[in-house]
């Protein structure tokens, strides 16, 4: 069997663990889609996968187990959940949701955003989750480019023992859309919150039993329904809506959580991912939802209240399988004052690290603390547009039977030749992925078929990548401007759009320099406007307006002033030299002057 015929006996195999309102009539075709088509003609009912159909054999199993920063816990079992999805889906139906809708849930980790993510699903509306560390700036981008109608929030949310007022900020967001007519707001903190008309507490939303409709059965829905919309910063200036598709997500998630994150029965799966990843709702969420287990959230960071936080949540919940970033795993390692007891990790089987590169000793380092002949560590890539995880292989530790669905996947040159073992190139696709994106919101389908347009028919995943001795591929970077940060996606190119915005600031450059604790860090490079003085102050200053408008992820690590530009030098050159000198140099605030480029050119000659 090819590679293709066995890409699809396993998509097939795993397709028929769902339950179809109606069977597909075709797998897949070519026709119809850059991508092509999958589970054409099925239809059938995200919710009832999720929820409905636990409930006769697992309706007292917990399905989600929360805590939250302060310590507070909440476990909901199949039937519970089942409830209050019901509840909030009759709600929506209520203020007017149909299918194809979009929600925008500007929540944190918190069992509600769950059950908004499946209500939405209930009624065939499409979410669009946030991360509740997005400013509002931000928000405001991203309920602009969805057109909501319905926004669900929170009164504020905990992060690192500070209230983030997220309903202030999801006010400001929605008054410069214009479109969000209602806003829905669970009461987590306690905290003062401005009210305007549309806005309704989330208890009294689910208590109105007025508009329950008690056999308001989960939307059917076709296969091709777009379920969700995952956000990612992209170079062209602006963050990108990636719409995924119902059957395809639904198929993939309990794929890869059944043969590769979470294999065996009655796994306790937890991913460290914030809700607004695509990760954390892909694996975090459906994977285990739909393949019946249980899947644990976890509200705040890991070194809240202290370093040991990860490792109690571990031995509490009796976590079997963990998902998280090589930049968590380096974080705990430094912390040495909380190194796990065999006890707190007894429970562990499984490790999976994706996100971004794992370096040698922090792999080690994973091994010997977990146990090195109980544990297995896996590697995985993947991307939002793929919808998660792609490949993932067993690093360290026990062999595992199958380490998830087999991509086809090559390293091509710019002809796309297939390019021998070592020899850098971009990582292609060959064989069809059902979980890959549907389209882009506001995309008038030229930047979605440019991923299938340069190698005909080959999706282009835009990563730079070599094959390695024993058959594999080590993803390097991106050949576009996005670096990876403590695994989320930053667009350089947005980052110095923020920064010219600056009225200081007449010219700007945004590099990545590499990190061992956060996989990358960027430093900005910039030239201040007449009569501005380069100093700690100014540096802050553009710091503090890079984080407000796009996150902490964004911040920079450097700032790096350049004084005076030199003579005779081109736009490459001077690049290349100030990446040269972000490399050699970690001061946080560098002051330079055309001598340092000069010098620094004539050591690269």
């Amino acid at each position: 069997m090819g590679e293709f015929e066995e890409s699809l006996a396993f998509w097939e195999h795993i397709a028929r663990e769902l339950t179809w309102e109606h069977p597909w009539r075709e797998l897949y075709t070519a026709a119809g889609h850059p991508g092509g088509r999958w589970f054409a003609e099925g239809r059938l009912s995200t919710a009832e996968n999720c929820v409905t159909r636990h409930l006769t054999t697992r309706a007292d199993s917990v399905a989600v187990a929360w805590e939250g920063e302060p310590g507070d816990q909440r476990l909901l079992t199949y039937a519970d959940l089942a409830g209050e999805v019901r509840a909030l889906a009759s709600g929506l139906r209520a203020l007017g949701v149909r299918p194809g809708d979009r929600v925008v849930l500007y929540l944190g980790l918190i069992p509600e955003c769950v059950v908004a993510m499946l209500a939405c699903a209930w009624v065939g509306a499409v979410h669009v989750v946030l991360s509740p560390a997005l400013p509002t700036e931000a928000v405001t981008d991203r309920v602009t480019g969805t057109g909501a109608r319905v926004l669900v929030t929170q009164d504020g949310a905990w992060r690192h023992e500070v209230v983030v007022p997220l309903k202030s900020r999801a006010d400001e967001a929605t008054a410069a859309s214009g479109s969000v007519e209602h806003t829905i707001v669970v009461r987590r903190t306690g905290m003062d919150v401005p009210w305007f008309e549309g806005d309704r507490w989330y208890h009294d939303f689910l208590g109105q039993d007025a508009w329950h409709v008690s056999d308001l059965a989960p939307a059917v829905m076709s296969a091709d329904h777009p379920l969700f919309v995952a956000y990612l910063s992209k170079t062209r200036g602006k963050p990108s809506g990636y719409v995924h598709e119902t059957a395809g997500i639904l198929a993939y998630a309990l794929g890869l959580h059944r043969s590769g994150l979470a294999p065996g029965n009655e796994q306790v799966f937890w991913c460290t991912y914030d809700i607004g990843s695509i990760a954390a709702q892909t694996h975090g969420i459906y994977g285990p939802l739909l393949a019946g287990a249980q899947t644990l959230i976890f509200e705040g960071t890991l070194d809240v209240p202290t370093h040991r936080r990860t490792w109690e949540l571990i031995e509490r919940y009796q976590v079997t399988s963990l998902l998280t970033s090589p930049s968590v795993m380096r974080h705990l390692q430094a912390w040495t004052d909380a190194a796990p007891s065999g006890r707190q990790v007894q429970s562990l089987t499984h490790i999976t690290l994706t996100g971004e590169r794992i370096d040698d000793e922090t792999l080690a380092w994973v091994s010997a603390t977990t146990g090195p002949e109980r544990v297995t560590v896996s590697d995985a890539w993947g991307q939002t547009e793929l919808g998660a995880i792609v490949s993932m292989h067993a690093v360290l530790g026990p062999s595992l039977p199958e380490q998830g669905p087999r991509p086809g996947l090559d390293v091509v040159d710019a002809s796309g030749r297939s390019l021998p073992v070592g020899e850098e190139g971009e990582l292609i696709l060959t064989t069809p992925w059902p979980a890959r994106f549907q389209s882009i919101e506001g995309d008038d389908g030229s930047l979605r078929d440019a991923y299938w347009d340069r190698y005909l028919g080959a999706y282009a995943t835009g990563d730079r990548a070599v094959r390695t001795p024993d058959g594999r591929f080590a993803v390097l970077g991106r050949f576009d401007a996005v670096v990876k940060v403590l695994g989320w996606a930053v667009s350089t190119t947005e980052v110095c759009q923020v920064v010219e915005d600056h009225p200081f600031v007449r010219w700007a450059e945004v590099l990545e320099r590499p990190d061992e604790r956060r996989g990358h860090h960027l430093v900005v490079c910039l030239a201040l406007a007449p009569g501005a003085i380069p100093d700690e102050r100014i540096a802050e200053e553009i710091r503090t307006h890079i984080h407000q408008t796009l996150g902490g992820i964004a911040r920079p690590r450097t700032v790096m002033f350049l004084d005076e530009f030199p003579t005779r030098c081109s736009p490459r050159e001077l690049r290349e030299a100030l990446r040269v000198l972000a490399r050699d140099r970690h001061e946080p605030v560098i002051v330079l002057g055309a001598r340092d480029i000069q010098e620094t050119l004539a050591q690269l000659a």
